[in-house]
């Protein structure tokens, strides 16, 4: 068993101690620079648990990064995100090149009883992993500097009745322009992404030619997990190539197959339900209904 240790990150302080750098000038909000930090601990990989937001990029990384399945060479800024409660793991090469960028970090109770507090679960990529980073053009780079100096600035100026709404009010944009980038990376990688729409599509008609008793019906789970992605985004990837949810892809090719067993064989509804992972024929007639608008057995005769 290791007996790696298991850092523990509550407060914007502890995390720039453990940076090596000084105290923070807001309790609550800090933009940490990648080139000044040093970190005080001896281990070459460490993990933690922050109560923090995290957004940061770094520049200057060597070597080659993996993004989803793929590798990619990107001369731009890599961005992530990471949610409180969350588990890092981190590889610190202190022989290497030392990287070069920002990262802010701010408490859950600095966008306390604010709207932000209740909208930031829906930016999705605060769940994506790091292998799903955000990579970033130069342009788009400069931008998030601007934003992220200008959070600097604000509260470096002075703590007053005002600070905490211009901030969060400037952590929003951020937000909404790495939506923006993550809808243009989903694009700009389209043969990736469409590769990886190829291999959803190997994955549902393998899992419902397959005659495993009991299975139940696929996952968007099973799916990202089968795609060595997470549930997010493939979510948010399906959503941008083709507008449907991962359910309706699972749904689309459920109705697929449900079509050409009632078209192609003898089975009954029962036995059609029960290879396609229903529990019930019911919940399988049901949905059969709704997404074809008409019955089985309407459909069935029209085969006749």
């Amino acid at each position: 068993m290791s007996n790696r240790k298991l850092y523990k990150i509550d407060t914007v302080a502890e995390f720039h101690r453990i940076c090596g750098l000084s105290q923070p000038q807001h309790p609550m909000i800090s933009l940490v620079d990648y080139s000044q930090v040093e970190y005080q601990i001896e281990e070459s990989e460490i993990s933690w648990v922050q109560e923090l937001y995290f957004m940061g990029f770094k520049r200057d990384i060597q070597g080659k990064l993996h993004y989803g399945q793929s590798q990619y060479d990107f001369d731009g800024g890599l961005m992530c995100f990471i949610a409180p409660r969350q588990l890092v793991k981190m590889i610190i090469d202190k022989y290497d090149t030392k990287p070069s960028g920002f990262l802010l970090a701010f408490h859950p109770d600095f966008i306390w009883n604010t709207p932000l507090a209740k909208t930031i679960h829906n930016y999705k990529f605060f769940g994506y992993d790091v292998n799903e980073a955000l990579f970033l053009s130069e342009k788009e780079e400069e931008t998030l500097i601007g934003l992220f100096k200008g959070i600097e600035r604000e509260y470096q100026s002075g703590i007053d009745e005002f600070t905490q709404s211009i901030i969060i009010s400037q952590i929003e944009v951020i937000l909404n322009y790495c939506e923006r980038f993550y809808q243009r990376q989903f694009i700009t990688r389209k043969r990736s992404n469409h590769q990886i729409l190829d291999k959803l599509e190997h994955i549902l008609e393998d899992y419902f030619n397959n005659d495993v008793i009991n299975k139940g019906l696929p996952t968007a789970n099973y799916i990202a997990e089968s795609l060595n992605i997470s549930t997010n985004y493939l979510g948010s990837l399906l959503k941008s190539l083709t507008g449907q949810t991962t359910q309706q892809h699972i749904h689309e090719k459920l109705i697929e197959k449900a079509k050409e067993k009632l078209s192609t064989t003898e089975l009954s509804v029962s036995e059609i339900a029960y290879e396609l992972g229903f529990e019930h024929s019911q919940s399988f007639s049901k949905l059969f209904k709704a997404k074809t608008e008409i019955s089985h057995l309407e459909f069935r005769k029209s085969f006749n």
